[in-house]
């Protein structure tokens, strides 16, 4: 293949980026106070504003008792139709964790591992396109020896 017909090839593939990528928020830049909260609740507030999000729709998974508070694995799944996807958790001196734009029509299926230095709680948030609120929180334990005890 020749050098010209390879880069062309490349800026094809370029424009086929979808949209939605380029046009990620910022939300640290954005909503800076949610990322100075200590706590979820102030979290919530800085992101979000006063809501009172539904408890019903968000499923999280991960472990009961986390062997290493270093890589806890969360798994975040929805049906909802969303606007955002935001984590917080409360082990930790800055509550948000991270927050997701969700392109029209995208699916909710994301994995993350996250660091708890203790135990506590994690919340997930999703802000719907329908104008509502959707929350899950979970409870996690994190091991102090590593090795379940």
């Amino acid at each position: 293949m020749d050098r010209r017909k390879f880069l062309g090839l490349g800026l094809a593939a370029a424009a086929l980026v979808p949209a939605t990528t380029l046009n990620a928020i910022d939300f640290r830049g954005t909503k800076p106070d949610a990322w100075k909260a200590t706590t979820p609740a102030d979290a919530i507030k800085g992101m979000y504003g006063d809501i009172t999000p539904i408890e019903e729709g968000v499923n999280i998974k991960a472990p009961k008792l986390a062997e290493n508070g270093g890589a806890i694995p969360i798994k975040i799944k929805s049906d909802i139709q969303a606007k955002s996807v935001a984590l917080f958790q409360d082990a930790n001196p800055r509550s948000a964790v991270a927050v997701w734009t969700v392109a029209a029509g995208g699916i909710i299926d994301y994995s993350v591992k996250i660091k708890m230095k203790q135990t506590g709680k994690v919340t997930v948030i999703i802000e719907g396109t329908n104008g509502k609120f959707y929350s899950k929180v979970l409870p996690i334990e994190v091991s102090k020896g590593g090795c379940g005890g």
